[in-house]
Formats: structure tokens, C-alpha cells, sequence
């Protein structure tokens, strides 16, 4: 299965926790294939003062979604992920943005992600990797999504790439 993943970071080091991750990933059968810039992001609905900083990955999986959800949130468990409270502070969030052109509704995960659509902090950097990617519910491609957010956060452009 081909999927796109967000990840991003605003407790510790938020650059280091990113690049840990995909190396979590990847020992656990995540085959990443392509990886955006990093993204330094004002807090989209969180009381948090501190920025994050978001990228996208281009990744393969030998399973199911809810496979890859299960690594995603072993490799959380593994930076130190607590959530206390809905949007709170975290070491490292992993989600499924897009995975194939499935459309998943349970109640351990939706595909596509809920709310991509509405966050520049999403649609940035997933952009930079796969503009012509379609979302499958509203098919609209990924550049098209951006171009008509409306979401007014501020997303800035850091100089380097999550990976090589």
C-alpha cells in the first residue's frame, strides 16, 4: 500500500524527534520514499505556545492500513507520546493522511484524515512531495486543496529536508 503520512513535533527537540521517527518507521517495515522540507508551524487549535515543526512522507507498507496505524502509534509510544488532552503539547505526532485511494471510516481511524483539507500545516508539505495526489472524497488534487484553504496560520519554510 502506498500512503502519505504528516509528522510533526513541538516538545523537545522537534527536528531530532522527526528524524527519529522515520528511522522508527522504517525498522518497522515502513519503506519511506520520499520526504518534504521541514516546516516551522504556528499551533493550529491548541492552547500550546510553543511552534511545531511538520513535514510529510511519501511511504510503502506490506499491509494493512490499520497495520501502519499500528506502527504509527507504536512509534508515538516510543518518543514519549502522552496525550492528556485533545490537542495537547506533543513529542511526536504520526497521521495517515492518505493511504492508496481507500477511504476508511472506523473508530480507530479515518482515512482520508479528517481535517487535512483545512490545515495549511497539512497541505504544505504535502504538496512539495505529491501536488497531483487526489483526495478521494472531495477529488480535488492536493495543490488544488491549498490553493483553496482557508486556514490563515502561518507555515515557514525551514532550509533543510526531513531525509536524504
Amino acid at each position: 500500500m502506498d500512503a502519505y503520512l504528516g509528522l510533526g513535533s513541538n516538545l523537545g527537540d522537534p527536528v531530532a524527534e522527526l528524524r527519529r521517527a522515520l528511522e522508527r518507521l522504517t525498522r518497522h517495515g515502513v519503506v519511506v520514499t520520499r520526504t518534504s522540507s521541514l516546516y516551522r508551524t504556528e499551533p493550529v487549535d491548541s492552547v500550546a505556545p510553543e511552534w511545531y515543526v511538520n513535514a510529510a512522507a511519501a511511504v510503502t507498507f506490506d499491509g494493512p492500513a490499520t497495520d501502519l496505524l499500528g506502527v504509527c502509534l507504536h512509534v508515538e509510544s516510543l518518543a514519549g507520546r502522552e496525550r492528556p488532552y485533545v490537542n495537547a503539547p506533543r513529542t511526536l505526532d504520526l497521521d495517515i493522511l492518505l493511504a492508496s485511494d481507500l477511504v476508511i471510516a472506523t473508530p480507530d481511524l479515518t482515512v482520508p484524515h479528517p481535517r487535512m483539507h483545512e490545515r495549511r500545516f497539512v497541505l504544505e508539505p504535502l504538496t512539495e512531495i505529491a501536488p497531483a495526489a487526489v483526495h478521494p472524497v472531495l477529488k480535488r488534487s492536493i495543490s488544488e486543496l491549498l490553493d483553496e484553504c482557508a486556514d490563515v496560520s502561518r507555515v515557514e519554510k525551514i532550509d533543510e529536508v526531513l531525509a536524504s
